[in-house]
């Protein structure tokens, strides 16, 4: 094991200097998934110890992103289903979520964070401060961050339109003519994202599962998807330079 970890140092130059001059994603979705697991496996009677340590690790996950030129990253924090949970669990969540966006509003820090999702399903306490963290950030120029909290993918779709329709009736147009004309630019012009390319070209899920889960539906269309056997406080920047490996080796074709 430690021969293994005295090498990885120089394996990680070796993939790096393999990517050199490879396609790269523009924007990344990540599924940080397996903090329960990797807390009952190190021996913690509290799952919360999970989403302590996968919280510290997107700060460096972002740091990597960053370091690759990555230009948008999504991360898939708690989905719309996950307010369902046990409240014992839930509300340490939330908070833990809450203090890791905060960190990432902290002044020095390069990156440009949204919080999107159905906000409305949380404590209006944690919706309040998740948003004003992410306004701390406006302004800034560094790698755009979605934070994606009380996400479902389902949802946004139905919220897009819903706000295709609204804007339409606003602009006093008649319903029935959107009903006639509603095409994907109406939706994609509506999704949580709001303006940024709706197009996602790689996400990863961790802890093993190969699923999405509802995250990102509309955006993955045509994403890449690399799953890792790995959970996420366990994560690696030799996982995530492996994933950059896969996906550079891929030929996207877009449906033609």
């Amino acid at each position: 094991m430690w021969v293994r970890e005295l090498a990885m140092p120089v394996y990680e130059r070796r993939v790096i200097k393999g990517l050199e001059g490879l396609p790269r994603p523009r924007n990344v979705g990540i599924m940080l998934d397996g903090n329960r697991r990797w807390a009952r496996a190190a021996g913690h009677s509290d799952v919360a110890e999970g989403y302590r340590v996968g919280g510290a690790k997107v700060d460096e996950f972002l740091t990597w992103c960053t370091g690759a030129e990555i230009e948008h990253v999504t991360l898939f924090m708690l989905s719309d289903d996950n307010m369902g949970r046990p409240e014992h669990e839930l509300i340490p969540l939330l908070g833990i979520i809450q203090d890791t966006v905060a960190g990432l509003a902290e002044p020095g820090r390069p990156w440009r964070v949204r919080v999107i999702g159905s906000l409305d399903l949380l404590p209006a306490e944690n919706a309040a401060a998740l948003k004003e963290a992410a306004d701390r950030t406006t302004g800034r120029t560094g790698m755009r961050v979605d934070v994606a909290v009380g996400y479902g993918g389902r949802r946004e779709i139905v919220d897009a339109v819903r706000s295709a329709f609204r804007q339409h009736t606003a602009d006093g147009g008649d319903p029935a003519e959107l009903a006639e004309v509603i095409d994907v630019e109406h939706i994609s012009a509506n999704l949580y994202s709001q303006g940024e390319a709706d197009r996602t070209d790689l996400i990863i899920r961790t802890s093993g599962e190969q699923r999405l889960s509802g995250f990102l539906l509309w955006q993955s269309a045509y994403a890449e998807m690399h799953f890792v056997d790995v959970n996420w406080p366990a994560f690696r920047r030799v996982d995530f330079l492996r994933a950059l490996r896969s996906f550079a080796q891929r030929e996207r074709r877009f449906g033609k």
